[in-house]
Order: C-alpha cells, then structure tokens, then sequence
C-alpha cells in the first residue's frame, strides 16, 4: 500500500511543479533532489542492513518516510507553493527512502528458500508495479478533485500499512547479517567484491544504462501530458498507469510462467527492446501513440531490471548482501537523477519529444552491441557464492 502512496506523491510533486514553474528543468531537479540521497546515503544503509536486524530497521524507516509526505500536506494546506521548498522536503523523503531500499532488497532473500528467490524477488518488484499502476491513476483523480494537498496525506497514511505487516512479521524468521566492519572498510569490502563477480557487474552495468537513459520517461509522462498532449491532470494518472500495467504485463516472463528463460536471453532481447519503445513513446505527438509506447516501456523495464536484480541476488554471497545490494542501488538511484536532469534541462531548450527518442536510440545501439557478446552475457547465469 505504501508503494501505491508513493507513486500518486511521484505523480503529484512534478504536477504541481509544473503548475508553479511551467519548466521541465523543476521536474527533474525534484527528481534529482529525492533520489540523490538515497546514492550518497548507500555506504551507510548497506552496513546498516548487513549489522542489525532488517526487519527492525524497516519499522523505524517506514514510520520515518511518513513524515516528509505529510510535511507536504502541511505545505500545501497552508498556502506554501514555493518550489525549492518542495524539492527540500522531498529530499528528506530521499533520505528516508536510502536506509529503507536497500534494507528492503537485502531483506526478502531471507523469507523464502533459495529456490523460491528469483520467484520472491520478481514478485516483490511486481507488487512495486501493481503500485506503479493504482497510485499515479488515484494520484490523478485526487488533483482533478479534491486537490494534491490531499495526495500528499494519502501517501503520509500508506505507511502505517507498511508499520502493521512487518509487526506481522515472526521474528524468528528473520536473521541479522552480523557483520562488524567500519562504513568505509565494509564499503570498499564491497566493491571489491562485486569487481570479483563479473556477473554482478554485468547486471548492474545494465542497471544503470536503464536508469539513466530509459528511466527519466517517468518524470517525462508529466511533461508530455502537458507540452505535448494537452491533456489534465486525470490523463496525466491514466498515462502513468499505463506504465505500471505493461509491468505487469511482463511479471509472467520475468516469473518464469512461460518457461525458463535464462537471464542472458532476457537482457540479450530485452534491452534493445527497451530502447525501442523508449523512442516510440518519444516519437509520440497525440495520447494514442504514447500510450502504447508508455506500456511497452513499462513492459521492457520490470523485464530488465527485475532480471538484472534476481541476477545479483542469485550471485551473491549472504554475508555481504546487504553492502553489495546498496552498491547496486547506489547505482541505479545515482544513474537515474542524473539522467533525468539531463534530459528534462535539454527538453526545455530542445523540447521533450527528440530529448526521449533520443535516449531510446542511444539505449537501442547499447542493447545491440551487448547482444554480440553472448561470453559477457552468459556470467548473468553465474551460480550463487557459497563462499
């Protein structure tokens, strides 16, 4: 529930921005500013997920990331509609959202057998979807209605549902990763070790060329809707959902419902497939074309990322995950802000629609020339570190 609160916030804060601003440039730096803390922050939450109990720590970051959502609400509600103040309250929710994250990730491989953790983790990232796809449509019905100070409490209550399943939770069932290392020495002990894990470079190599080129699409649905589509804020939640449905459209592939596909395969065909239904909903120019671009997207982006995710859990070894999965988050949330505000700073001087179809190639011509080294791609299949 909490992931659907905070995907009709992700919907609302660039709305209003560009209500306030009427400049992409804003969308993006809110998108920098909630995003970045959860990179500069990875070092820390990687420690802190492999040293203390997850499930406690997930308690106190839940009840936490209720407080900038509803810091918003209080904003809004009395009048303040000031965009760096927007963007600063935001950031705190960034910060929230850093210890929470990688936590999170590091804290379902220990709820299911070893053989259910490619199932466990395509379905956590599918529930993240099924959000995706309820938020940003309620998201939009809260602005057309009752307004986006609204949106903003709706999203600060979500996370009492977060509080009530993990006090759910038998404690007996979760372990702590134990581990004493310093933040910096556990750091680096960590990138050491993925340099060892040439099939977890790999996956997060693709993380990262997702985020930084193909995933800036989100903070451009707004902008789209808006400078391209003319359509209101109702539009704008359906358009955002329509990315959350072809993520779901994808789970049975990524699950494996349809066969088992290796992961090689799936990055191999799936990434310049990414890239082409980023320059299809780029190319767009009425709401038709971008809808179907938008689900292909969305269709593309659980297939990679889900993959490249279930790849590194595979691989990698207990007694380290959490600082390696932090790095891989670290990766990622750093990759997209940048990419976003790249592009959303380009958009304003060049418009959106060559800005996005753009990306898309650059994205094509990397899927292609990866897809011709079949030796790299096979180290995603790498076994699991037992050492």
């Amino acid at each position: 529930m909490s992931n659907s609160g905070s995907w009709l916030q992700n919907l609302t804060i660039p709305f209003v921005l560009l209500e306030i601003t009427d400049r992409a440039l804003w969308v993006g730096i809110a998108a920098f500013a909630a995003i970045v803390p959860v990179m500069l922050l990875g070092p820390v939450a990687g420690n802190v997920a492999d040293r203390f109990d997850r499930r406690h720590v997930l308690i106190v970051s839940s009840l936490a990331s209720a407080i900038p959502a509803l810091g918003l609400w209080l904003m809004w509600s009395s009048g303040v509609r000031s965009p760096g103040a927007i963007v600063a309250v935001a950031a705190l929710g960034g910060v929230m959202n850093g210890f929470t994250i990688p936590t999170w990730q590091s804290f379902i491989p220990l709820l299911v057998p070893v053989e259910d953790l490619p199932s466990a983790i395509t379905l956590n990232s599918l529930q993240f979807n099924i959000a995706r796809a309820v938020g940003p449509v309620v998201g939009g019905a809260f602005i057309a209605t009752i307004g986006p100070g609204w949106a903003f409490f709706a999203n600060g209550l979500s996370y009492l549902a977060v509080f009530a399943a993990l006090t759910i939770v038998d404690p007996g069932q979760v372990r702590a990763g134990g581990q004493n290392r310093g933040i910096i020495e556990g750091f680096v002990e960590a990138l050491r070790y993925i340099r060892s894990q040439p099939g977890i470079v790999v996956a997060i190599g693709v993380a990262i060329a997702v985020a930084g080129l193909g995933y800036p699409v989100v903070s451009f649905i707004v902008v789209f809707a808006k400078q391209v589509y003319d359509v209101g804020p109702f539009a704008v939640g359906l358009l955002s959902t329509l990315l959350g449905v072809g993520s779901i459209a994808a789970a049975p592939l990524v699950t494996g419902s349809l066969g088992d596909v290796p992961r090689a395969t799936m990055i191999r065909w799936g990434l310049p497939a990414y890239g082409a239904a980023v320059m299809l909903f780029g190319g767009s120019t009425e709401p038709i074309q971008g809808s179907i671009g938008i689900v292909l997207v969305g269709f593309g982006f659980l297939s990679i990322v889900a993959t490249s995710n279930v790849a590194v859990q595979s691989i990698v070894a207990e007694r380290i995950r959490g600082r390696v999965m932090a790095t891989r988050i670290m990766a990622f949330t750093g990759a997209f802000p940048i990419g976003s505000l790249i592009q959303t700073s380009l958009a304003d001087r060049f418009g959106p629609r060559p800005v996005v179809f753009g990306a898309g190639v650059i994205l094509l011509i990397a899927g292609c020339v990866l897809a011709t080294q079949p030796a790299i791609l096979a180290r995603l299949d790498d076994p699991t570190d037992a050492s």
